[in-house]
């Protein structure tokens, strides 16, 4: 299994973003991160930093860490195509339907995906697939 380290997945992100700018030719792994961070212009000026790999984003000051963000991306990406766990490509095709945006009901299922990383932290216990499945179901109710 692939597991980066903090700074190989940073430097992923930098280095698909620079070689898809000088219109090199990217992987196809490396063409998805780069439309993420095409989807993500908040974030270009920070992955364009070539020290921005050794910085700490701190929540507690108030900052999301940009490459969190896109790496939680990247995950719900495979986990699509390959609906894993079982039933979050409906759960995700049910938000898409009632937001009517393909980025907003991404940002329901990555919304539910952090919480359900947070709450298995929290508790020391893996992470629940089915009460992630329905954190999405339930986003696409109240959206």
């Amino acid at each position: 299994m692939f597991n980066p380290s903090r700074d190989q997945a940073r430097r992923f992100f930098i280095d698909a973003w620079q070689k898809y700018r000088a219109r090199g030719v990217l992987t196809p792994l490396e063409q998805i991160a780069a439309d993420l961070v095409k989807e993500h212009p908040e974030y270009h000026t920070v992955i364009e930093d070539p020290e921005a790999a050794d910085k700490d984003f701190s929540p507690e000051d108030g900052q999301i860490n940009p490459f969190l963000h896109l790496s939680l991306h990247l995950a719900i990406h495979e986990q699509l195509s390959i609906d894993q766990p079982p039933g979050l490509r409906g759960a995700y095709d049910d938000c898409l339907a009632v937001r009517g945006d393909r980025h907003a009901a991404l940002h329901d299922v990555l919304e539910s995906l952090g919480e359900t990383i947070w709450e298995a932290q929290r508790s020391g216990a893996p992470l629940d697939a089915a009460a992630y499945v329905e954190r999405v179901k339930r986003r696409a109710r109240v959206a």
